[in-house]
């Protein structure tokens, strides 16, 4: 009896002096540049749940690409450097706020692309009419069509799209697409879609894949979140919509008359071949071929109309967390509106803190929401925040069921915005590979603002004694949310 006690005893302290070290261990690796709300959800985890919590930590807990898809970027990124010498003094930097200069030097040092003038630019939030436009400018392409979706599906409203990439390949056309790896497993259709790539003739690989037995694995909850069409370099699409149904072709959202609201942009000019370089380096990426840049020189049009643009690629594959910088320093810089729209609004400190300050400093300030979520986790996470953003006197306005509001942009005062794949929460900051494109033009921002009174007039606004009184439950489980969302 003795035996078995002290063996028991053994037992206990083994295991005691296994969770300290391994508790110390883990505070040594989870600290090691990472934001400290994050390293402290994980360093809890561990010490709470030691086993489990350190097997989450070695499966999602590592926010980098494997080397060589840097080394990668950083291959694309010079190549993109050296063909644009004074490419960004083809502007207009004299029409600018005072403060843009250095915001659009901060992305071309992070990203590598210069702001460029000359472009057109016309938003489209149909849903079926987006692709409508895509189609007809496919069905122009003479060189190459490059597309380029976190998902793609075949489906009925999808259809028309593959079958122009079709005609493209039929007529001669090199048509490239990309998709996500792990968004085309979900698909119930994913073998159809591929077979119907296959069967048009279009070249199709698979972005961020996971195939450890060949190699290719990292964190896999990264994704390419990216959404671009590029048609022979002269025109180009991106934005918040996916290659699917409105519907997501989900039975629940079905059941519950769910479609998502989108927005996209469609250009014109310099801009395009900027794109097309995102484009570029994600190919590269996936397929070691690196596609020629576009270094033809640029011409400024004389239409009042055109804006400057300048695309802000960002994600893992970049040393910085691009968008976020650049989301902190225009909200920062604002003298009197910053209009918010953000599906998954989950934001980082800096954010929350710039967000809250342009409040307190008496802009007006607005974020626009859907009343409803598809991910019960990040939907209840994003409520957690809502209390502090509306004592701080920003505007909360919640998009009305049964239309889950998806698109992604936010302008500050009347001449700059940003439109793009990308969320304000922590996975697109840190763990999605993500493109936006930072706008300067009034008539442009001034059609996003009509975009915007679009869902104001179609929501329900929010106010902080309703909000106040929501029952206890919600709060619990809002709160319990938003710890999970820290553990990036």
């Amino acid at each position: 009896m003795r035996d078995a006690l002290q063996n028991a005893d053994l037992v206990a302290l083994l295991l005691l002096l296994a969770h300290l070290t391994l508790s110390l261990i883990a505070i040594v690796m989870v600290s090691a540049n990472r934001r400290p709300s994050a390293a402290i959800a994980w360093v809890l985890a561990i010490l709470f749940i030691p086993f489990v919590g350190a097997v989450a930590f070695l499966f999602v807990g590592i926010g980098r690409l494997p080397r060589e898809r840097r080394e990668k970027q950083r291959f694309v990124d010079a190549r993109a450097l050296e063909r644009t010498p004074g490419l960004s003094l083809v502007s207009h930097p004299d029409e600018w706020p005072p403060w843009l200069r250095s915001a659009a030097e901060l992305n071309r040092r992070l990203g590598s692309l210069p702001m460029v003038g000359g472009n057109a630019a016309l938003l489209l939030e149909d849903y079926t009419g987006s692709f409508e436009s895509m189609i007809r400018d496919i069905d122009t392409a003479t060189d190459y069509v490059h597309v380029e979706f976190y998902i793609l599906v075949l489906d009925p409203s999808t259809a028309p799209f593959m079958d122009a990439l079709g005609r493209a390949v039929e007529r001669g056309v090199a048509v490239r697409v990309l998709s996500d790896h792990l968004a085309c497993l979900l698909d119930s259709n994913r073998a159809g879609t591929r077979e119907r790539l296959r069967e048009l003739g279009a070249e199709w690989h698979a972005m961020l894949p996971l195939r450890p037995l060949k190699g290719q694995w990292q964190r896999p909850d990264m994704r390419n979140h990216r959404k671009i069409v590029v048609v022979d370099g002269r025109v180009a699409y991106t934005g918040s919509q996916n290659l699917i149904d409105a519907s997501y072709n989900k039975r629940s959202n079905i059941r519950r008359g769910l479609s998502w609201h989108e927005l996209m942009i469609r250009l014109e000019g310099p801009v395009v071949r900027e794109l097309d370089a995102v484009f570029a380096a994600d190919w590269y990426s996936e397929t070691d071929v690196l596609l020629p840049l576009d270094t033809s020189p640029v011409v400024l049009g004389t239409d009042p109309g055109l804006i400057d643009a300048q695309v802000v690629p960002s994600g893992p594959s970049f040393d910085n967390d691009n968008n976020l910088k650049l989301y902190t320093t225009l909200i920062y810089k604002a003298e009197h509106r910053v209009s918010i729209t953000s599906p998954y609004f989950v934001p980082d400190e800096s954010i929350l803190l710039a967000i809250v300050t342009a409040a307190s400093r008496g802009l007006r300030v607005e974020l626009f929401v859907s009343e409803v979520g598809d991910q019960p986790l990040v939907f209840h996470a994003q409520r957690s925040y809502y209390e502090a953003l509306l004592r701080a006197g920003v505007r909360i306005f919640l998009y009305r069921a049964p239309q889950v509001l998806h698109a992604k942009h936010f302008t500050i005062d009347a001449d700059v915005a940003v439109i793009g794949s990308s969320n304000m929460d922590l996975r697109s900051f840190s763990l999605n590979m993500e493109v936006s494109v930072l706008v300067h033009g009034r008539r442009l921002v001034a059609a996003m603002r009509d975009v915007e009174d679009g869902y104001r007039a179609n929501s329900r606004e929010l106010r902080l004694e309703d909000w106040l009184r929501r029952p206890l439950r919600q709060k619990v489980f809002d709160n319990l949310a938003r710890l999970t969302s820290s553990l990036q």
